[in-house]
């Protein structure tokens, strides 16, 4: 008698609706905006005391605000010499990275609202 019922009511509604083509919504898979890396901060590179301190002095917080400054960008930085520079290139080429890179959308509102 259920599967009766269950008939006649699919039935009924595929006046409607057509039961028979009913698709899974499909799921897009999300990749990332932006590397993780990018999104950690400077302090991960463990860099000198000085090279730290001058980045932070300059508001540069995440690696990926890092790695959108220039070496110039980075000379003009008050403390931060040659020395300091080559110590943070060094740095960010072990991880594959490079100064002068151009990031669309940065900062991602995950730390912007920070």
């Amino acid at each position: 008698a259920i599967r009766r019922a269950a008939t006649i009511l699919a039935e009924q509604l595929e006046a409607f609706v057509d039961l028979r083509d009913v698709r899974q919504p499909e799921v897009k898979e999300e990749k990332p905006e932006f590397d993780p890396i990018l999104l950690r901060p400077v302090d991960d590179l463990e860099l000198t005391v000085r090279s730290a301190n001058c980045l932070k002095a300059e508001a540069i917080h995440y690696i990926g605000d890092l790695v959108q400054r220039t070496e110039v960008e980075l000379l003009k930085t008050p403390n931060l010499g040659k020395k300091s520079l080559t110590e943070i290139k060094d740095v960010l080429a072990s991880r594959g990275l490079s100064l002068g890179m151009r990031l669309e959308n940065w900062p991602p509102a995950s730390i912007a609202d920070e």
